[in-house]
């Protein structure tokens, strides 16, 4: 019974220790050339409430000159479901310019997010954007996958979105063990593809 109990918790405590030391607050996360902003859900063609509240942070960090481009990493798996593109509308209706707006189709998982952004779009320095619930295991696997990540998360504990982030929280248990898995395996993401400039050209056009 113990051994299998250590066995279980495993997951939970490495995400904890390796992810656990690098979430910071907008005030003092160190500076990157890009954010790192997760998918999570569209409904009619707006964000979810809770990737609004991704997106509010990554516009923080951006007005705050913590980073030069947003990297937007979702789901465009139909015709008729495009997260990134509801995600780059937001914040261009919220005031970040195109230009500093990179979007990736192909963000699928947080794991697929992370491999993509340092072997598709060559960053290597990153600040994640997520819910705190979440924050944990993004690092891991952004640490996992070879980039010097840094989070800056949403505490979706306030307000009304207590019962999403209790249930995020719960679900956190099952996905550390397949993020440990990732982390160990590093298999190739669900849609790798050709390197892609758009981040190094944003990063590097003039403000």
């Amino acid at each position: 019974m113990v051994i299998t109990t250590v066995i279980g918790l495993a997951p939970v405590t490495w995400v904890y220790a390796v992810g656990g030391d690098r979430m910071r607050g907008v005030d003092d996360v160190p500076a990157a050339p890009v954010a790192l902003v997760l998918g999570a859900g569209i409904r009619g063609g707006e964000p979810s409430r809770l990737l609004a509240r991704r997106l509010d942070l990554a516009i923080e960090l951006f007005r705050a000159g913590k980073a030069k481009v947003l990297l937007v990493s979702g789901d465009h798996s139909s015709p008729d479901y495009n997260e990134p593109d509801v995600m780059r509308r937001y914040l261009i209706d919220h005031g970040v310019p195109e230009q500093r707006i990179v979007a990736d189709y192909a963000g699928f998982s947080t794991w697929d997010s992370c491999v993509r952004a340092r072997r598709v779009f060559g960053v290597d320095k990153v600040i994640v954007v997520s819910q705190r619930f979440h924050m944990r295991r993004a690092l891991a696997l952004c640490g996992a996958a070879g980039l010097d990540a840094y989070g800056v998360a949403d505490d979706s504990m306030r307000g009304d979105l207590v019962g999403l982030t209790l249930f995020g929280g719960a679900r956190e248990i099952l996905a550390a063990c397949k993020a440990l898995g990732e982390a160990v395996l590093k298999p190739d993401p669900a849609v790798l593809g050709p390197e892609e400039p758009g981040v190094a050209e944003a990063v590097a056009a003039p403000r």
